[in-house]
């Protein structure tokens, strides 16, 4: 009788531990932990024109929501309205910003896919010290090369983007780094004229 005492206080003491007859712990004993790290704010850390942001994920106003797109972010949140949104999927290239040195759609990504990586708008473009427009910049207003202005930003970054792999493009390498990039005032020759200009600006430096 004393043995079987013994044995039921034990099974008692497994099933209100959550234990086992094996003296292995019960996977159900972790999961307040799992509970507490799904409330956790997730953390998205970019550094936008040389500016270092820490943005928590949420629903609430200045959070980061799972579904925002990079343009929206840009946007919205940090306030860096040179991005334009145009056509929102992907087709107009009005929202080209640079992602690590590279041109790609802001509004075709999420900002959560962003984690970690160094953008450059077209705030950033400038001088941070001087104040001094980027070259491509003073090229844009020197020859007209926009109207309304609203898809200037993103062929600035596209253009820029061309310069950062090659210094010294052909007008047909210009064209192509600009044939996603569209506008309606029907300015690209001018665009080009003010990329070429650069282009000859930088061979005369070398």
């Amino acid at each position: 009788m004393k043995t079987r005492e013994i044995a039921k206080k034990k099974f008692k003491k497994l099933v209100i531990t959550g234990g086992s007859s094996t003296g292995l712990t019960s996977p159900r004993l972790h999961q307040p932990s799992k509970t507490v790290r799904n409330h956790e704010k997730h953390m998205i850390h970019l550094t936008v024109n040389g500016q270092p942001y820490r943005l928590e994920m949420g629903n609430q106003s200045g959070e980061i929501g799972p579904s925002d797109t990079l343009a929206y972010t840009l946007r919205e949140t940090l306030g860096l309205t040179g991005t334009k949104i145009g056509c929102d999927h992907g087709a107009c290239g009005a929202c080209t910003v640079l992602v690590d040195g590279k041109a790609i759609l802001s509004c075709m990504v999420l900002t959560i896919e962003m984690d970690g990586r160094s953008i450059t708008t077209v705030e950033g473009l400038k001088d941070p010290n001087t104040g001094r427009l980027d070259p491509l910049q003073q090229a844009f207003i020197d020859h007209t090369a926009f109207q309304c202005g609203f898809c200037t930003p993103g062929i600035l970054m596209s253009a820029r983007a061309l310069f950062t792999e090659n210094s010294s493009p052909t007008e047909q390498e210009v064209k192509e780094a600009l044939s996603g990039n569209y506008c309606r005032c029907i300015s690209h020759y001018h665009v080009l004229d003010a990329v070429m200009a650069v282009t000859r600006q930088k061979g005369g430096e070398r």
